[in-house]
């Protein structure tokens, strides 16, 4: 039933989603803290390594919430219920260039943005107010987690520091290895 469960669940996701990886979060957290597949905190977790892991996010997120569900049989079930979106996706790319000349299609595209816009703001505040200030809930209280403060900090000032000296962003990479660097420091001690 779990598998089913999975396959369903990802198909509908996958379908819905717009935005790509980053818009799909939202509705991948609802599902997961709706099921009880995950808590708050290993769904952060999972982003954070489905993000550095090669791939594209919505299949490693799928992949990783299936794996720990159901095991190999779950990760294969959530991964092809997410493959139909890609799909889509490759049609829609493949025709999109001859779609823009229709006004219904950048009226749909139009409206369509600033929704994706508000589900990403609305997904990174509440991991940022889950990861660096404790809150779970509505109700509940602050308590922030000086060490993931630490790194965020840290973090920010480098990123602003290399775009002013270079003019231009760092490496993702270099962030994400330098984080993992930071974590394994600051969480072993």
């Amino acid at each position: 039933m779990i598998l089913l469960e999975l396959f369903w669940n990802f198909l509908v996701i996958g379908a819905v989603s717009f935005g790509g990886g980053y818009g799909m979060i939202s509705l991948v957290r609802e599902t997961v803290l709706g099921h009880g597949w995950l808590t708050e905190s290993e769904f952060l977790s999972f982003i954070a390594v489905s993000e550095s892991t090669p791939g594209p996010l919505a299949v490693n997120m799928a992949t990783f919430i299936g794996a720990s569900q159901a095991g190999l049989a779950g990760s294969l079930a959530a991964t092809v219920g997410v493959l139909p979106s890609f799909v889509i996706i490759l049609l829609i790319a493949a025709a999109l260039h001859s779609l823009m000349k229709y006004a219904g299609v950048n009226a749909f595209l139009a409206g369509v943005r600033p929704c994706v816009v508000a589900m990403i703001l609305a997904t990174a505040c509440t991991m940022g107010l889950s990861t660096l200030g404790g809150f779970t809930t509505v109700s509940g209280g602050f308590a922030p987690d000086v060490r993931a403060l630490a790194v965020f900090a840290l973090l920010s000032i480098l990123h602003f520091a290399y775009k002013k000296k270079t003019q231009k962003a760092p490496s993702p990479i270099g962030m994400i290895l330098l984080s993992a660097v930071l974590g394994a420091v600051l969480w072993s001690i």
